[in-house]
């Protein structure tokens, strides 16, 4: 076993977070050829998309209580076997209604990488020093999804569709390995309570209650739901509608996720200095500007690929400053339930951006207006639950100041 604290711990943690962005982002660019060999429509392909982020929401209610209860490390390990047996069926898919069945398996083993990382790094760092380690660990995941676009065109085209999934299943094979072998329970120690359905919906509704634990989590659930929109209809109008191939699609994809890698630098550069609302702030706007921006393109029919991938890399800047901070400032006043508070997070960010994801489906007309007006709204959204966290009074917080790592005198 290794250290948790150690530059290695911390990249088998991202790279298990990372599960959730390759299994959403690898097999994009195979939308169009999905609809020709299983004979389906727009919407039948883009909801196999949307059933994994349903069943990605729905486990994490699971895994963190779970994880609270009987450890990070045995729930994780469950989970990532169930996401590479999952794997290795889609391979054999003979319908889209077996391939939705078989993604939504997936995703409730997929899911268990993302919230157990989260708690992992709250455990392992506490409250302030985890915005940190989320903001960098978001930069090395970037990598994931960059990449995953522009190798699944390629491997769709050199292989076909199924290899994208026998490459998931030997992820999840390295993940088994690397946990099984380097990383010791991270979680606090009297912390293992006693785990009933009562307990459960007791902590949720302490959550829920909570009032600036509530904005976080929009805030961080209506940015990443305006990423998603993108998610969801980017293969068909780079694709279809505007006439690039495959593999050119992973290249535009890679620039759009070089634009979250700049604003993760940002967020885990100035967190210290600057703090996390003020951060908050400042990536709110910028995600507004940018969603904005797309659908004054879209109005004035601006039907070029840069009208597309350049707003949505200033969007893209704003999602990577927005999503560590909003997710360290929901987890930091619970840590004694750091995978209740991220399960229940994960839940609601994920549950948002199926239904956005859904109605971009159902509303495409072949142009990108469906598209572009989701992520303004999304924009907009997140700038608007920032300012609502903004106007909280936080004088009954201002004791705990110095464990949560919250800080009310930073504030737009």
């Amino acid at each position: 076993m290794i250290s948790p604290k150690s530059l290695f711990a911390t990249a088998i943690i991202a790279l298990l977070v990372a599960i959730g962005p390759l299994s959403t982002d690898m097999y994009l660019p195979a939308f169009p050829l999905l609809m020709q060999v299983f004979n389906a429509d727009i919407n039948q392909v883009q909801q196999t998309l949307s059933i994994f982020l349903v069943g990605f929401a729905l486990a994490q209610l699971i895994y963190g209580p779970l994880s609270d209860r009987f450890g990070r490390k045995p729930v994780l390990m469950a989970g990532l076997l169930l996401f590479l047996l999952s794997s290795l069926a889609i391979v054999f898919a003979e319908s889209i209604a077996s391939l939705s069945a078989l993604r939504l398996l997936q995703a409730i083993g997929g899911s268990a990488g993302p919230v157990l990382g989260r708690a992992m790094v709250r455990d392992i760092h506490g409250p302030r020093e985890s915005a940190r380690l989320l903001s960098y660990i978001g930069t090395a995941m970037a990598v994931a999804p960059a990449a995953a676009p522009i190798l699944g065109g390629y491997m769709t085209i050199w292989f076909g569709w199924q290899s994208i999934f026998l490459f998931l299943a030997a992820y999840g094979v390295i993940g088994v390995v690397l946990l099984g072998t380097r990383i010791p329970e991270t979680a606090p120690p009297g912390s293992h309570h006693i785990m009933t359905v009562g307990n459960l919906l007791k902590n949720y509704g302490i959550l829920l209650k909570h009032p600036t634990w509530r904005w976080y989590t929009l805030t961080c659930s209506f940015v990443f739901a305006g990423l998603f929109s993108f998610l969801s209809g980017s293969s068909f109008v780079i694709i279809d509608f505007l006439g690039f191939k495959e593999e050119q699609f992973g290249l535009f994809f890679a620039l759009v996720v070089a634009g979250f890698m700049i604003g993760t630098l940002i967020g885990g550069r100035l967190v210290r200095s600057v703090g996390i609302n003020r951060l908050l702030g400042y990536g709110s706007i910028i995600a507004a500007t940018g969603g904005v921006s797309m659908l004054l393109f879209a109005l004035a029919e601006v039907h070029h690929v840069a009208a597309i991938v350049l707003p949505q890399m200033f969007y893209m800047i704003g999602v990577g400053i927005v999503m560590p901070q909003a997710m360290a400032g929901a987890l930091a006043p619970f840590p004694h339930m750091a995978g209740t508070s991220s399960a229940l997070l994960g839940f609601i960010q994920m549950s948002v951006a199926a239904c956005i994801g859904v109605l971009v489906g159902h509303y495409h007309d072949g142009s990108p207006f469906s598209m572009a007006l989701s992520i303004a709204l999304m924009g907009i959204f997140t700038l608007i639950s920032f300012l609502r966290l903004s106007r909280l009074d936080h004088t009954e917080e201002d004791d705990d100041d110095e464990d949560d790592g919250v800080e009310p005198s930073g504030i737009l």
